[in-house]
This record gives C-alpha cells, sequence and structure tokens, in this order.
C-alpha cells in the first residue's frame, strides 16, 4: 500500500454520545487507597458495603491484594498482571477484559464475576471459588486451576490450552465452543450431566471416562442464563479521574470540535467513539487506551501509530496504513480491516472477532494469541508468512475464507 502523504490536516470529529467509559475514568482516591494498604482499603468497604466502586482501566500490575474486598467493584480493562489476589473477595466484581496475566488467586471467591474476554493466562488459581462465574472467551491458556470450583460457570468459547484442571468441580458448567480442551488436564475433574460439552452436546460418563474425570448424575436443571453487566455508575465520586482532567487525556464525546492533528499527535486514553478521521495522517500518534468504537479511519495513515489496548470496536480502518503499528490487545471485533496494510503491525494477542480482513496484507505482523475467531478472510489476504491465506488455515483460527476472486 502506497504510504499516505504526510501533511497537517483539519478534521472535524463529529462525536455521538456515548455511555461507555474510558479506561482511565477510576476512582483516584479508591485506587491510592487500596494500593497504600488493603487493611484501609477493607475498612472502607465494610463501613460503606453497598457502595459500588469503579476502577476500570486501574493499573495494579504486581500489587499485592491478598484478602482485599473487590466485591462488586468495576475493573473493566483493569491491569492486574502479576498481582497477588489470594484469598480475595471478588464475588460479583466486573473484569471484563481485564489482564490478569501471572497472578496468584489461590483461594480466591470470583463467585458470580463477569470475567468475559479477560485473559488470565498463567495465573495460578488454585481452590478458587468460580461458581456461576461467566468466563465466556476467557484467555485460561497455561492456568493453573486445580481442585478450583466453576460449577455453574460459563466457559464458552473459552481457551483451556494446557490448563490445569485437575480435581475441578465442573458440574453444570457450560464449555459449549471451549478451545483445546484436549490438551487441558482433567484428571479428577467432576463433571455431570448438566455440564455442557465443547460440541454443545451434555456430558456423558463415557467423555468424562475419556479424559480421566469423574461422572456424577444429578438432577436435571435448565440452563444458566448469563448477563454481562453495564458498567454501574459509582456510588464514589470524589477525586474522580476523568481524560479532561488528565493532562494526556481528551474527552470529545457528545460535542463537536476542530482538531488540527499531525504525526506524533498523543490521544491516549481519549474518548473518540464515532470520530471522522478519515484519511487523517496520524503517523506515530499515540492512541493508548483510547476508545475508538465505530470511528471512521478509511484510509488513514496509522503507520507506526501506538493503538496499545485501544478499543477499535466496530471501527472503519478499511484501506488505512497501519505497517508497523502497535495494536498489543485492541479491541477490533467486528472492525472493518478490508484492504487495511498490517504489514509488520504487533496483533499480539489483539481480539479480531469477527473483524473484515479482505484483502488486508499481514505480512510479517506478531499474531502470537490474537483471535480470529469469525473473521473474514478471502484468498487476496495476506498472511504473516508472505503467502495468500488459505482455507485450512482460516479453519485452524476460527475464521471463514470467503472463496472471491475480485474485491
Amino acid at each position: 500500500m502506497k504510504p499516505i502523504e504526510h501533511k497537517a490536516i483539519t478534521l472535524f470529529l463529529g462525536l455521538a454520545l456515548s455511555t461507555c467509559q474510558t479506561a482511565s475514568a477510576y476512582n483516584q482516591e479508591a485506587l491510592s487507597t487500596l494500593k497504600k494498604s488493603v487493611s484501609a482499603w477493607n475498612s472502607m468497604r465494610h463501613t460503606r458495603p453497598e457502595e459500588t466502586i469503579d476502577l476500570e482501566g486501574a493499573e495494579l500490575d504486581g500489587a499485592s491484594l491478598t484478602g482485599a474486598d473487590l466485591s462488586k467493584t468495576v475493573l473493566i480493562n483493569a491491569e492486574l498482571s502479576g498481582s497477588t489476589l489470594d484469598m480475595a473477595d471478588l464475588k460479583g466484581a466486573n473484569l471484563m477484559m481485564a489482564l490478569i496475566k501471572k497472578a496468584d488467586l489461590k483461594k480466591s471467591d470470583l463467585s458470580g464475576a463477569c470475567l468475559v474476554k479477560a485473559n488470565l493466562q498463567g495465573s495460578f488459581m488454585k481452590s478458587a471459588k468460580f461458581t456461576g462465574t461467566n468466563l465466556q472467551d476467557a484467555n485460561m491458556r497455561w492456568t493453573v486451576a486445580e481442585n478450583a470450583d466453576f460449577a455453574g460457570a460459563n466457559l464458552a468459547n473459552t481457551t483451556l490450552f494446557e490448563a490445569n484442571l485437575a480435581g475441578a468441580n465442573l458440574n453444570g458448567a457450560n464449555l459449549k465452543g471451549a478451545l483445546f480442551i484436549q490438551q487441558a488436564i482433567l484428571d479428577g475433574a467432576t463433571i455431570s450431566n448438566n455440564t455442557i460439552l465443547p460440541s454443545g452436546e451434555k456430558a456423558t460418563s463415557q467423555w468424562s471416562a475419556l479424559h480421566n474425570a469423574k461422572f456424577v448424575r444429578e438432577s436435571e436443571s435448565a440452563p444458566i442464563s448469563y448477563e454481562i453487566p453495564l458498567p454501574a455508575k459509582p456510588s464514589i465520586q470524589e477525586n474522580r479521574t476523568t481524560p479532561e482532567s488528565k493532562s494526556t487525556g481528551k474527552n470529545l464525546t457528545d460535542r463537536r470540535a476542530e482538531q488540527r492533528v499531525s504525526g506524533k499527535s498523543s490521544f491516549e486514553n481519549s474518548s473518540l467513539n464515532n470520530a471522522d478521521l478519515t484519511g487523517a495522517d496520524l503517523h506515530n500518534a499515540n492512541f493508548q487506551k483510547a476508545d475508538m468504537k465505530s470511528a471512521r479511519m478509511r484510509g488513514a495513515n496509522l503507520q507506526g501509530a501506538n493503538l496499545d489496548r485501544a478499543f477499535l470496536k466496530g471501527a472503519d480502518l478499511s484501506k488505512s496504513n497501519l505497517s508497523n503499528a502497535l495494536l498489543y490487545r485492541a479491541t477490533l471485533t467486528n472492525a472493518n480491516l478490508s484492504g487495511a496494510n498490517l504489514e509488520g503491525a504487533s496483533l499480539f494477542e489483539a481480539d479480531l472477532d469477527g473483524a473484515d480482513l479482505r484483502g488486508a496484507n499481514m505480512k510479517g505482523a506478531n499474531i502470537m494469541d490474537a483471535n480470529f475467531t469469525n473473521a473474514t478472510l478471502s484468498p487476496l489476504t495476506t498472511l504473516p508468512s508472505g503467502q495468500q491465506a488459505t482455507s485450512s488455515w482460516a479453519t485452524l483460527n476460527g475464521a471463514r475464507l470467503l472463496q472471491i476472486t475480485q474485491e
């Protein structure tokens, strides 16, 4: 793809009202209390147990949170990798899309929590409680969940590659569409007639025996309905950090703004939902953790741009130049990337579920742990190997290949 000529251009950003909170919109005072002292945090929670605290997008990497009361806390997109959460109370917490890699969650209670699309890769969760927890589309690769309780949990489409579920309780769990369960360890795990297998059928004693699991028969129960909670309006709002109060953030939601944009512009943590950036020259721009749902960026020059953990659901990036761009953990579900240049881009752990990649060039791109489920490819799509897309590659990655000759 021919790079777009470098020039500064005036953009009119027509932005529609969004109900989605930005990743930086957390309660700073509450976060400071949690980081300083779990005891002080728990005392605050116990005096006001019904209050909802918003820590969406909070950075808690490596934090020591043993025994913390995080029940019903909003932790969407929070960063908890390497943290210690042994015996923590996370009942009913919203951890949707949270990054919880290599964390310690021994004997923690996540009953009824929302962990949809959460990344738990390599976490130690021995004897943790996940009863009724929604883990749909979560990444549990290499997790240790021995003797954990997943009764009634939703593990639909969850990645279980080499997950250790020995002795775990999977009675009534929904494993429909779960990936790599053949590589998971199920020795001594308990499975019942109410457990739903990856095939969508109910578990049997034969299937259990084949996987060295124990089969038990219990009363027939109706399928459990799992709801994805919306971020609740926080009860505690003092000293709340918002994009407009941060020096690096820009909140352009629900107003028209004239913005002069050139290379190396920073939109970190910005709200750019529905923004019109068609044909813009944004090479090397910083969109780290920006909200860009349904943004229009057809033909934009994003060469070398930082889109680390950007939320680009439904965005139009068709024919855009994303060569050498950083898209680590970017959410690109249902995004239009047809004809886009992704050569050399980093798509590590990016979510491309349902994305349109017809005619896209991914030559040399890093797609390790990227999710291509339901993505659309065509014979003109170039794979990281430099070869054209094939039906076998599409099938292996849960995508689909449209057999067309022209685009």
